[in-house]
This record gives structure tokens, C-alpha cells and sequence, in this order.
């Protein structure tokens, strides 16, 4: 069963470090005031001391055509023992162009918190490889920047992940939730997105309670990974709760059943103890993707017992939770709930 190293917890007045390890957005003179309202969240609210590495902030072009850039701000902020934290800026869509120039014992001998979701599913797996437990959970630009405030289900998760030392406990779906789109305008900066009363979990299926430790990340991201240096080998999913979401992008049902049967024939599906799946994003194929789900889970691997949670309020969510890597979580199918049974942070 996977065991990961736990990072140390954080504390007010710790410094840390903001990276764009994948679309560099946050340096664009249209959205530098987003990352600065960023910044100011966790600077003001969480009492961080925020610094920049030297390329979060030059620019989508300069990011994208730099990935040796990119990884050797990563590998400095690993590397810097007065930071306590790593935060990605946003996803994108190619932090796998980072893996050449990783070095994963650099990771592995300064083991510390790292936060981020959707393409940073690419470095949550470096952490990973490196024996790392690394934080599914905000970004800069989207979460910490939020119009007027964060949302509150978001920041007390966050702040459970990476503060407290104690269990995170049962965590329950977000109550209300948004799909709203409000465009990153400066103009815009003082609208407030509109919350409405979210569904409950939906228990697809299973009986009696299942622990494991959770991976996972972006399905999307996730196929990048396969049959590079990257993806693990199929026993670190032994007794896994696996964690899958979709992205903005919002793949057509036909996709998320090629990605999922193609977990069935690694037989890595056949490992696991539950699979949880994120709420897709604004709702769309909300209920095809459950057909997805069930034709070939339960119809073609035969997977019955296998138990099944939908709707979760992680990944491409307002509000999300923040999900640690590697920690032992509880899908309880008689109770309708789901916990993570250990601390995220020493």
C-alpha cells in the first residue's frame, strides 16, 4: 500500500513560493493584477509571506517556451530551505515538458507542501515518484484570487489540509456551488459569482465501508503521463482510492470511457478500493458520464462491488476541497460519507 512522506505543516508568517509550471498567465500585464489579488489572500488571510520565483511572472510566452525554466524554479524553491510551501499560479496544459529536466532527488531530500490541480497533476506525480505527499487543491489565479472573497468551504479546507496537524475528519459535499463564468477583466474584479444549492454525493454503488490511499488528479492530464518515466508502476495502486475529475475542456462521455478502460486492461481499476469522481465541470454530461461510469465499470469489468462516489467537490469545482496524496481515506457506503482518516501535514 502506497506511504507517502507527509510535509511539515504550516504556520503563519512561513514564507512561500508561487511557480508557473504550466501556462504562464499570471505575468500577462492584463491578469498581473489577478495574481496580486492572489497573493494578497494568502499574505492577508493566511499570513504567508508570498515571494516569486524567477519566472512565475514573465509571461505566458516566455513560460511556454522555457520548460527548463519552469522545472529549475521548481527545483529552487525545493530546494530552499527558508520556504516552506509551493504554489502553482494555474494548470495549462504541458508541465509533462518540465519532466527532462526534474531532478526527483532534489524533491525527495527537501520534502515540503505543494498545492495546486488540473495540469499540476504532472508535479503532484513528481512528488509522488519522490515519495512526496503533495495537496490537490487551489491555484493562485482561480481560487486564492477569488472576486470579493475566497469561498469559505474552499479556505477552511485548504487551511485543514495544510495547518492543522490533526485528521482532516469526514469532509461533506460543498453545499452550494457555482459554474459561473466571470472573465478575468480588472473591470470585473468586484463581481460576485452567484452560489446555488449543490446535489449530494451520489453513492453509484458499493456496500459496507473501504479505505485507501488516495491518488489520482485531471483525467485529461493524467493521459499525458502514460508510458513516460512518470506514470507508476501498477503496485502503487494497490488498495488506492483513486481520485478522477475532468477539466474545463469537458470531454465528450466517449473519452472518459477509452481513459477508464484503459485503467480496466492496466488492471489498475481491479487494484483499487474506491474511486471517487470530482462534479464535472458546470454540470455538463453530468449524467452521461455517469453511464460512462457504470458501462464499463460495472458492465464490462464487472466491477460490482466496487465502491463509487460522484459529484465530489474537488478538482474543476467552486468551492473545492483539498485532497493530500497518499493519505488514508474512508468511503463509508452505509453512512454516505467520505473521510480522510489521517492529517495531510506533520
Amino acid at each position: 500500500m502506497l506511504k507517502l512522506t507527509k510535509p511539515q505543516r504550516l504556520n503563519r508568517g512561513d514564507k512561500v513560493a508561487t511557480v508557473s509550471l504550466s501556462w504562464g498567465g499570471a505575468g500577462d500585464a492584463n491578469l498581473i493584477w489577478r495574481y496580486e489579488q492572489g497573493k494578497k489572500r494568502l499574505q492577508e488571510q493566511f499570513g504567508l509571506e508570498v515571494v516569486e520565483m524567477p519566472n512565475t511572472l514573465k509571461g505566458t510566452a516566455f513560460v511556454y517556451q522555457n520548460p527548463r525554466n519552469r522545472a529549475e524554479d521548481l527545483m529552487a524553491a525545493f530546494s530552499d530551505p527558508s520556504i516552506k510551501a509551493i504554489f502553482t499560479c494555474i494548470g495549462g496544459d504541458d508541465s509533462i515538458r518540465m519532466l527532462p529536466y526534474i531532478d526527483f532527488d532534489v524533491i525527495k531530500n527537501n520534502p515540503k507542501i505543494l498545492v495546486g490541480y488540473s495540469d499540476t497533476s504532472i508535479t503532484h506525480f513528481m512528488c509522488l515518484k519522490a515519495n512526496l505527499s503533495s495537496f490537490y487543491g487551489p491555484s493562485i489565479l482561480a481560487e486564492f484570487a477569488e472576486n470579493i472573497k475566497m469561498f469559505d468551504y474552499t479556505a477552511h479546507w485548504f487551511e485543514k489540509a495544510v495547518f492543522d496537524p490533526s485528521p482532516l475528519g469526514m469532509i461533506p459535499v460543498a453545499k452550494e456551488w457555482t459554474g459561473e463564468i466571470i472573465e478575468w477583466d480588472e473591470s470585473n474584479a468586484t463581481i460576485e459569482k452567484q452560489l446555488s444549492q449543490n446535489r449530494d454525493y451520489e453513492f453509484l454503488q458499493g456496500k459496507g465501508v473501504a479505505r485507501g490511499r488516495l491518488i489520482g488528479g485531471c483525467l485529461e492530464v493524467m493521459e499525458m503521463m502514460k508510458g513516460t518515466s512518470l506514470w507508476p508502476s501498477n503496485d502503487v495502486f494497490e488498495d488506492a482510492i483513486l481520485f478522477f475529475e475532468t477539466s474545463e475542456d469537458v470531454p465528450v462521455p466517449f473519452f472518459v470511457e477509452y481513459w477508464l478502460r484503459n485503467y480496466g486492461i492496466l488492471g489498475i481499476l481491479q487494484k483499487a478500493k474506491g474511486i471517487i469522481f470530482g462534479k464535472p465541470y458546470q454540470e455538463k454530461y453530468y449524467e452521461e458520464y455517469k453511464l460512462s461510469i457504470e458501462r464499463i465499470i460495472v458492465k464490462e469489468l464487472g466491477l460490482i462491488d466496487l465502491p463509487i462516489i460522484y459529484n465530489m467537490t474537488f478538482g474543476h469545482n467552486q468551492p473545492m476541497t483539498c485532497l493530500p496524496y497518499g493519505a488514508l481515506a474512508e468511503i463509508d457506503c452505509e453512512s454516505k460519507t467520505f473521510s480522510v482518516l489521517e492529517a495531510g501535514v506533520l
